[in-house]
């Protein structure tokens, strides 16, 4: 989603993400908020994007209803012992746990997660 606000490299993924979005629906753990409010942080200093637009940005994803507050919940059990087994870190690990949890598709850019 980030890469298509800031339009990076191959977009092809992200189209098909976004089309898949806009049919199926989606869902992120609660994390993704923080993950998106950095990258835009990133992007502002490398001087990707301007200051201006973040706010923009941030009113259009948040309209989005995707973000999964279950994920608070199974952090301590589930999602670390998943990160355990599988060498990731928590953060991806709560990506991992929602998708096997609603037995939904992973989007990722992350090669450890696809």
């Amino acid at each position: 989603m980030i890469a298509l606000v800031l339009e990076e490299g191959d977009l092809s993924d992200v189209s098909e993400v976004s089309e898949i979005l806009a049919v199926e629906g989606a869902a992120v753990p609660p994390l993704w908020r923080f993950e998106v409010a950095n990258s835009l942080l990133m992007a502002v200093r490398r001087g990707r994007i301007e200051s201006s637009r973040v706010a923009e940005i941030f009113a259009e994803l948040g309209v989005l209803r995707i973000i999964d507050d279950v994920g608070f919940i199974t952090a301590w059990r589930t999602t670390y012992a998943i990160a355990e087994r599988h060498g990731l870190t928590v953060y991806d690990a709560a990506y991992l746990e929602l998708a096997m949890r609603l037995g939904a598709r992973l989007a990722s850019r992350d090669r450890q997660l696809t």
